[in-house]
């Protein structure tokens, strides 16, 4: 691949990162994260206290492309037929007409997802891994961009639904974003004093611009040593002390790409092991499951992801 391309491509991750900035800031980290599981094709869960700004990054990223979005409302009576659409019996022909739900967008907004059933948080489950849905035993493709942002909030259990290890499986990444600095946090009173810079928030990039960044990731060269070194760190997680359940290979798979994404997004011709390492926890972390007797001796899955990198040998 030719390094016009990739600076091309890379133009519009920096196109897509500056205009969230108008919006976002002290979040650059988080945006980073963000498109890089945006231009790999896989899906964030955003997990982090009320008002730091989650809905914020999902409604400026979908404003910077030119694409379709849309926004569920999770509660716990949503069904999953809010979610994917229901045919409707129309009177005058005599037939049903399908009436798409959603789901049926580029960028999805799945706003405190656990607040919903479990029965409508599996809606989401084959969407997420297949990009289709069966609906009325009828498989339905979905947009070839397809990205759902979920958010939820950690303090919030009364009313709520822990998402289970096959959902959360299913995202790219989660990750927080934090509170910002004092200074930060001035310049946000500052920009929003007299009304929300999202509101004037407008497309920089077009939607065939962004299919082409994704084809642009997937071409982005991984020696056979790096993946290897992808599939030791996960497979170190199986055999980690306190650790249930280790990560599938979806994780390798989802590990590999972004580090893809971001390989493209620092101007490099090939994927580097610190590529790797800045992904592995947003990766990995959320797909384990501790043993409660770990999780009372306060070992968390973020802890044993750190011990792994520092023990895991990296290629030369």
């Amino acid at each position: 691949m030719n390094p016009e391309t990739i600076m091309a491509a890379r133009a519009v991750y920096q196109k897509i990162a500056g205009n969230i900035g108008k919006v976002i800031q002290g979040q650059s980290g988080a945006t980073r994260k963000l498109l890089a599981a945006l231009a790999s094709g896989g899906h964030v869960l955003l997990e982090d206290f009320p008002g730091t700004g989650k809905t914020t990054l999902a409604k400026a990223l979908a404003r910077s492309i030119d694409a379709s979005f849309k926004r569920i409302q999770f509660t716990p009576d949503l069904l999953p037929s809010d979610i994917l659409g229901v045919a409707i019996f129309n009177q005058r022909d005599q037939a049903f007409h399908f009436h798409e739900g959603p789901i049926f967008t580029n960028i999805l907004l799945a706003d405190e997802i656990n607040r919903a059933s479990p029965r409508t948080q599996s809606a989401l489950l084959e969407a997420m891994g297949e990009s289709q849905v069966s609906i009325d035993g009828e498989h339905r493709t979905l947009s070839e961009l397809f990205f759902v942002i979920a958010t939820e909030n950690p303090v919030e259990f009364r009313g709520t639904y822990p998402l289970p290890e096959a959902q959360m499986d299913r995202f790219a990444m989660r990750f927080m974003l934090g509170y910002v600095s004092p200074e930060e946090e001035v310049s946000i009173l500052a920009a929003q004093q007299s009304q929300h810079p999202l509101e004037a928030l407008t497309a920089c990039v077009t939607l065939t611009e962004v299919l082409q960044l994704k084809q642009v990731v997937q071409a982005m060269r991984i020696s056979d040593e790096l993946k290897r070194y992808v599939v030791d760190l996960v497979g170190a997680t199986r055999k980690a002390a306190g650790v249930q359940l280790g990560a599938s290979p979806r994780a390798s798979l989802a590990l590999m790409k972004a580090a893809q994404a971001l390989a493209l997004f620092d101007g490099r011709e090939f994927v580097t092991p610190e590529q790797i390492q800045e992904l592995a926890i947003p990766v990995i972390a959320h797909r384990l499951v501790m043993e409660p007797q770990a999780r009372f001796a306060g070992v968390t899955a973020r802890g044993v992801v750190e011990g792994i990198l520092k023990s895991t040998k990296v290629p030369a």
